[in-house]
């Protein structure tokens, strides 16, 4: 059984809980003796059927006092799909389909459902654009709220997905959604988002980018404390995971929190593959992580001070391949970086076509050039290609920033004091790290604090046996996503013989 089904005995259970999503809309009529009330979620419907199909034939029913029960409400409106029944399965099912919900009498407990569902808000390019998969959904976001949280709604069926609305911007006047499921996202959490939203005092939003840096805990990082993304199965997976999701009117990006320093290396497609190649990959790109961080600052420690550590065999080649270079190893690593990094932004700028093709052959020119000219060596050009290539396998942009900028920093402490300079940048990173907090959760959970339960998807994706609990450190109030069955081996003909 899920454990975010909600079972309700009447229809004033399910408004309640409904009522908490601020696109959540009742309208009361007031008829001859009786009320007349409509319900229904506004991010879902078709607000033109709305007025023409229902409201209009409603009112003007009730101001001739001809309303009396849900059958000449069925007679008046002209829509086809109308529906009544008192099963309150249905009614919900049909409330998060786009249906509004007409009562006669408060406690009546049947109802008659009226299809008003927006079949055309949604775009049809709303594909992802910067976070690509191979395997998987490919929906995205677009820049209108509403249609992101029908997104949204299409995707968690539930009552218990609730949306929190306010006003930020004091010339703009945007609009900011706080959604969170009911029942798991500790409220802590969202009291904590609320409040600081609450907090922020500005002129304009142009996107949710600046919530993230505005309702950040430290300001003074690079690394990013909450996820950013334009996927709906990634903002999906952390709401089931118990965390809150922020969006802003006009922006195609949601923030997710609280994150960790593992949220930003995991890939929605290590899902949609086998358990062992999703952790291959992840461990791949875990290890290009690392490689980008410090291949070109180890460089620079063994070439300056630290000769000894080279294999005689490969001593050689390395002699050669700096023999005419006439710059320290310092110099010949940041012209090639500060390159990269213009070859990077340039193709950033220019259009696609010829974003990708000064790319390949910006990359491959200036690199024979500087060799052949004795500015750099050979070995460092590859070094330097496979950092770059290793740093583009963070699935999450603003990470791989923060990873681009760290490189200068390890640059210089290994080319001021050798291995000892890289162990102590090594060691002032993970002093830093472990500091961090989002939205009061730790930045490094579940390696500190040490969280056992929390490992099981973190290095690696373990089966989803495995999978079927939230992680504890976001205190979540219901542990349980699913309950899997014991996988049975079914027998074979052959084992009759």
């Amino acid at each position: 059984m899920n454990e975010l089904k909600t079972e309700f005995t009447d229809i004033d259970q399910l408004k309640k809980l409904t009522k908490q999503s601020s696109d959540f809309k009742s309208i009361q009529i007031n008829t001859a003796g009786q009320q007349v009330s409509v319900s229904y979620f506004t991010t879902l419907i078709d607000h033109d059927l709305l007025q023409s199909n229902v409201m209009f034939p409603v009112q003007t029913r009730a101001s001739l006092s001809e309303l009396c029960q849900l059958e000449d409400i069925k007679e008046s409106i002209p829509i086809d799909d109308v529906e009544i029944t008192d099963q309150i399965e249905d009614i919900q099912s049909k409330l998060f389909k786009g249906y509004a919900i007409i009562q006669i009498d408060h406690h009546d407990r049947k109802c008659a459902m009226v299809n008003i569902a927006n079949k055309e808000g949604l775009r049809k390019d709303n594909n992802t654009e910067n976070e690509f998969s191979v395997v998987g959904p490919k929906v995205g976001f677009i820049e209108d709220l509403d249609t992101n949280i029908r997104l949204l709604r299409a995707q968690i069926n539930i009552p218990n997905l609730i949306v929190k609305e306010m006003t930020i911007g004091s010339a703009s006047k945007t609009r900011v959604a706080v959604i969170y499921i009911n029942g798991v996202t500790n409220e802590e959490i969202v009291r904590t988002a609320q409040q600081r939203l609450k907090q922020v005092d500005v002129d304009v939003i142009f996107d949710s980018s600046l919530l993230d840096q505005f309702i950040s805990d430290n300001s003074s990082t690079p690394f990013p404390l909450f996820l950013t993304t334009e996927r709906r199965d990634r903002v999906v997976y952390a709401l089931i995971s118990g965390q809150v999701a922020i969006i802003s009117d006009g922006s195609p990006y949601f923030v997710t929190g609280p994150s960790t320093l593992f949220d930003f290396f995991i890939s929605p497609e290590d899902y949609y593959l086998p358990w062992i190649l999703g952790s291959f990959f992840r461990m791949i790109r875990l290890f290009g992580v690392v490689f980008s961080l410090f291949a070109t600052s180890l460089y620079i420690a063994v070439t300056t001070f630290h000769y000894e550590v080279i294999p005689r065999e490969l001593l050689e080649p390395l002699i050669l391949s700096r023999k005419n270079v006439p710059f320290p190893p310092l110099f010949e690593v940041l012209f090639l970086e500060i390159t990269i990094e213009f070859l990077r932004e340039a193709g950033a700028r220019l259009p696609s076509k010829i974003g990708q093709t000064l790319g390949i052959v910006g990359g491959i020119v200036i690199g024979q050039a500087t060799v052949m000219a004795g500015l750099t060596s050979n070995i460092l050009v590859i070094i330097v290609a496979f950092s770059a290539l290793s740093s583009f396998a963070t699935p999450i942009y603003k990470m791989s920033n923060a990873i681009r900028f760290l490189r200068f920093p390890m640059i210089v402490m290994s080319a001021i004091w050798g291995g000892i300079g890289m162990c102590i940048g090594i060691g002032f990173l993970i002093i830093h790290i472990t500091r961090l907090t989002s939205l009061g959760t730790p930045y490094t959970v579940p390696i500190y604090p040490f969280r056992v339960k929390a490992l099981r998807d973190g290095f690696i994706r373990p089966s989803f046996q495995f999978l079927n609990h939230r992680s504890p450190y976001l205190r979540p109030y219901s542990l349980i996503r699913y309950k899997p069955k014991p996988v049975r081996r079914k027998k074979n003909d052959f084992d009759d013989g």
